[in-house]
């Protein structure tokens, strides 16, 4: 999704800034993982079908994509790298054309140092109320049944159960956002900064 292309948006734990091909070979390495691939339902891709599929992801009018990285480590930046800040990913898919106003979101911390900071739960908060602006009013998460720490986080940010797939060993989660929830949402967000992706690399620092 194009929308996204410059934008950065800086929070507390962590910065979401756009998925490009800067960022495709850490997170080729990232999806060897056979763990990632279990917990994502992902098949191992070559570099070159990561970078397609990086490209794709840039173009497509459906999805939304941020890398989320180590707020700390990013702001110490130019001593680090932006690579060796890269904590995973967050994903928002406009699943049913029916359905204009339902983004399914996903979100994973690849870097096992980066996990049980909060750093999920920022990054999900910080795409919701970005996307917010394109008129969704539903979410939906589908975790797959035995990955408990997400399911307890998004049941955290208010989302519900609404289906098990013993099929695809999966549960799926929904949050509506009414009038109260958007209201929430922007309490837990009032901190974030949206600034232009390449600029704001020199203004926050």
């Amino acid at each position: 999704m194009r929308l996204n292309e410059n934008i950065l948006l800086l929070g507390k734990k962590v910065v979401l800034v756009p998925y490009t091909s800067e960022h495709v070979p850490r997170y080729h390495e990232w999806m060897k993982s056979e763990e990632l691939q279990r917990l994502t339902a992902s098949e191992p891709l070559t570099l070159e079908e990561e970078y397609s599929m990086q490209q794709s992801w840039r173009e497509d009018a459906d999805k939304c994509t941020f890398i989320v990285m180590d707020a700390e480590k990013w702001q110490a930046q130019p001593r680090t790298t932006e690579e060796s800040c890269m904590a995973g990913d967050v994903n928002l898919f406009l699943t049913d054309p029916g359905e204009p106003s339902l983004g399914e979101i996903e979100v994973m911390i690849a870097e096992p140092s980066c996990r049980g900071k909060g750093f999920g739960t920022e990054a999900v908060l910080m795409m919701m109320s970005y996307v917010t602006k394109l008129g969704l009013t539903k979410f939906e998460a589908k975790i797959g049944q035995g990955n408990e720490p997400s399911v307890r986080m998004f049941r955290k940010l208010h989302f519900e159960q609404v289906a098990v797939s013993s099929v695809f060993q999966e549960v799926t989660l929904r949050l509506t956002v009414t009038e109260h929830e958007r209201q929430w949402l922007l309490e837990q967000t009032s901190h974030v900064e949206e600034k232009r992706y390449r600029d704001g690399l020199s203004e926050s620092r």
